[in-house]
């Protein structure tokens, strides 16, 4: 009895494991397929493809973000003023054997016929020009005579107050850059190329940011790309505005929208650089009295500055007469005055253009035009 209980037992086991194994797979069935989102649009995964041999489909490169473009640092430049006394040094390394050649004559004990010539001479080779040189020697002769003594310390003193008497310490040598109510101070920049014009309008704007004043700077060179590039590179370290135009573009309108954007923007001053072509005087005269005539529609031209290089002499010369017949020039701006150029050259061109030397370039540092000054001048060409 208890053997049949058994194997009934086991029958119905049998049963419903055999009823499960039936049923698992219409359970299975039931059960909703998973959807990819590859089986809803109809296509494989990228992983299916891989899995399946399929190439890999390549992802396009991340757009690359251009690199900010460097900022130029705004710079402050010193002022103008002791400008010629901080650069007493080079100047007095560039005049030394003049002072010193001077000097070491007056200082003779025997002053006879012959040193007197020696002394004309050498303020003749100094390019002081015949004439003013003549003269300055027949005043020392004179009050050499008259004070009998020459101390080194009396000889130096005489020889000061002649030069400084020479060079013309009354003479205005300011520039006028105050503004006229809402309208900006006018500065045109004249000169043969390869003068330094550029780069002198250039170191005048870092003069003027220097003593405060702001400042645009007006490309009208409109013969050399370079010089409106120089241009903004000099406005872009101190902060100033400059208006350019394509290569040959017309100088005076040029010059008239740099100074409608002067008087828009309220600066102090406008510096215009022009073209230093010099083919014939006739073409020049043509070109800066236009400039000079648009720019005056719409403000006053308060300075007309020569830029003439120290160094070319006689040349120099002939160049600045041309200059000075077509515009009127108001001042001298005289470059290279470290080199090779002799002190003497302060005075012949005063004397042969009738306006004074305003500014002075003493080297190629951005610093480095100073206001002109007769007495600190004239002490770096002499020495301590």
């Amino acid at each position: 009895m208890e053997y049949l209980i058994v194997i009934a037992a086991l029958a119905a086991v049998a049963l419903i494991i055999g009823g499960i194994m039936l049923l698992r797979p219409r359970l299975t069935r039931t059960r909703p397929p998973v959807e990819r989102p590859a089986e809803r649009t109809g296509g494989a995964t990228a992983v299916d493809e891989a899995e399946a041999g399929a190439p890999t489909l390549e992802r396009a490169p991340p757009t690359e973000v251009p690199a900010p473009r460097p900022t130029v640092e705004i710079e402050k430049p010193p002022p103008g003023a002791g400008r010629l006394v901080r650069l007493r040094a080079r100047l007095a390394r560039s005049q030394n054997t003049f002072g010193k050649t001077l000097l070491g004559l007056l200082s003779r004990d025997t002053l006879d016929e012959d040193a007197w010539e020696e002394i004309e001479d050498t303020l003749i080779t100094a390019d002081m020009g015949t004439a003013v040189a003549r003269q300055v020697t027949e005043d020392l002769r004179t009050r050499v005579q008259v004070l009998g003594t020459r101390s080194p310390e009396e000889v130096r003193g005489l020889l000061k107050e002649e030069l400084i008497k020479q060079i013309g310490p009354d003479l205005d040598r300011s520039l006028h850059t105050d503004a006229h109510g809402d309208r900006p101070a006018v500065l045109m920049v004249v000169g043969v190329n390869g003068t330094g014009k550029t780069t002198t309008c250039g170191k005048l704007g870092r003069v003027l940011v220097g003593d405060g004043d702001t400042v645009l700077l007006g490309a009208a060179d409109t013969f050399r790309a370079a010089a409106a590039d120089q241009l903004e590179t000099w406005g872009a370290r101190v902060g100033a505005q400059v208006v350019r135009k394509d290569e040959g573009a017309d100088p005076a309108s040029v010059a008239f929208d740099a100074v409608k954007q002067g008087i828009d923007t309220k600066v102090n001053v406008v510096i215009i650089d022009t073209a230093g072509r010099l083919h014939t005087k006739t073409g020049l005269m043509d070109e800066l009295g236009k400039v000079k005539r648009v720019v005056e529609k719409q403000a006053t031209v308060d300075e007309v500055l020569l830029v003439l290089d120290a160094t070319t002499g006689q040349n120099g010369m002939q160049q600045a007469r041309v200059f000075a017949e077509v515009v009127n020039v108001t001042g001298v701006v005289l470059t290279k005055l470290d080199g090779t150029a002799k002190g003497g050259i302060v005075v012949q061109v005063q004397r042969e253009l009738g306006v004074p030397v305003k500014l002075v370039g003493l080297g190629e540092g951005p610093d480095d035009l100073a206001p002109f000054e007769p007495e600190a001048f004239v002490d770096a060409i002499l020495g301590d």
